[in-house]
């Protein structure tokens, strides 16, 4: 086992996190199952619409009927009866003839087009007026248009979002295998750290990470579970994490991760039967410090205790690593469309051979949207709150200059 830094870069520490196996499977209802990761393929049942239905409030008719009407030389058809949005036309239309439809309705037998109401109007005795022509399926969803019954309509590995979830009960998929949703405990450490509803002493801060960690597992698909506070006592962490081990996937332990006389993370880290530290040190910043421990299918990371690091280390590493748990087929490249192009404002040094991540706020300055860095001493708070999100400068240069096209991953 490892009690010393042996740092190492950013992606060789994704390929350690990728062998990782994911969560198992799990039936679950539609409604329970937005933002999770479909374990299998899913095709649909029937078509969708699974009949010819009026796109539009009007008349379904035969478009031939139509032929050169206009405002000077109106089509008069005979209205043979009314369609309600449920009801369904056993009554073929026969030429010459229309039938009142609305939204959403199903076309009765030989009717191929509908005319929009604005353009029809009603003489009377049963007598429409049809001052404009249509073409054959104008105004008509097609039976299947949308889906055709057998069509693939969600793939393993991908997220059920609203839009997904929508489709899906159109389909009348009430049940679907998903990943499961990770587990995941939180372990604030550190004799300076009291409850929230407490008056901190000098010397001691309420506790941030527990709520701060949890809420950002729970926007992520996880499952949190939030423990006591543990003084820097080996054997008060050591029992804390066996807890934690047992009743969840993944633990958490933000505090403790750095080599100080007062860490024991990594102690308590080594008394726990078969867990393994496989990474004491990755090469970024912040979060030089973390660590990841397995034990078969169960892991812990050792996250810094400074609430802005452990946040950033949580988006950069952690979070991308527990939507790989939940069957997400990539999470270590953040997809572009879901971050923000801008101009850097200004130079930012980095040193060579670690990842930065910096926090920036958006600004719009003659049309053009800047990364300007926010600054400011390790622990303030605001520097978080100011910020909009974080740019990535890569181990492999030395900085970024002013002017230089980022990537924004917003918070």
């Amino acid at each position: 086992m490892k009690d010393f830094f042996n740092i190492i870069k950013v992606n060789d520490f994704f390929s350690i996190l990728k062998r990782h196996p994911v969560l198992d499977s799990v039936e679950t209802e539609l409604g329970e199952a937005g933002g999770s990761f479909s374990s299998v393929d899913i095709f649909a049942p029937e078509d969708l619409p699974a009949t010819d239905r009026s796109s539009m409030d009007g008349y379904a008719v035969r478009f031939k009927d139509t032929f050169g009407a206009g405002d000077s030389n109106p089509a008069y058809l005979e209205l043979c009866e009314n369609i309600g949005i449920n009801a369904v036309s056993l009554h073929e239309l026969k030429p010459g003839h229309c039938a009142g439809i609305v939204t959403g309705a199903t076309l009765p037998p030989g009717a191929d087009s509908v005319v929009m109401v604005e353009y029809a109007h009603d003489m009377g005795e049963g007598s429409i007026e049809i001052r404009r022509p249509v073409a054959p399926w104008e105004n008509v969803m097609l039976k299947g248009e949308d889906i055709k019954s057998g069509e693939q309509v969600l793939g393993a590995g991908e997220q059920i979002s609203y839009r997904k979830m929508g489709l899906l009960a159109a389909l009348g998929i009430e049940k679907l295998s998903v990943y499961q949703r990770p587990a995941v405990g939180v372990i604030s450490t550190g004799d300076e750290l009291v409850e929230i509803s407490m008056r901190p002493l000098p010397g001691c801060i309420r506790d941030i990470n527990s709520l701060a960690l949890g809420q950002l597992l729970r926007e992520n698909g996880c499952n949190p579970t939030i423990y006591q506070i543990v003084p820097d006592s080996e054997s008060l962490l050591e029992a804390s994490l066996r807890r934690a081990l047992k009743e969840n996937d993944v633990v958490l332990i933000s505090g403790g991760s750095s080599v100080g006389n007062r860490d024991y993370t990594v102690s308590a880290m080594n008394a726990v039967p078969e867990l393994e530290i496989l990474v004491h040190g990755v090469a970024i910043s912040p979060g030089k410090p973390t660590i990841f421990a397995a034990r078969g299918n169960k892991c812990v990371w050792g996250l810094p205790g400074q609430a802005g690091s452990a946040q950033v280390v949580m988006l950069a590493l952690v979070i991308p690593f527990l939507k790989h748990l939940q069957g997400d087929p990539d999470p270590f490249n953040p997809r572009e469309e879901l971050m923000v192009r801008a101009s850097l404002s200004r130079n930012i040094a980095s040193k060579y051979g670690r990842e930065d991540h910096i926090r920036v706020r958006l600004e719009k300055s003659n049309g053009q949207v800047f990364a300007v860095p926010v600054t400011g001493k390790s622990g303030l708070l605001k520097t978080l709150l100011k910020a909009d999100g974080l740019i990535k400068i890569p181990d492999n240069c030395e900085g970024l200059s002013e002017n230089d096209e980022v990537l924004v991953r917003l918070f």
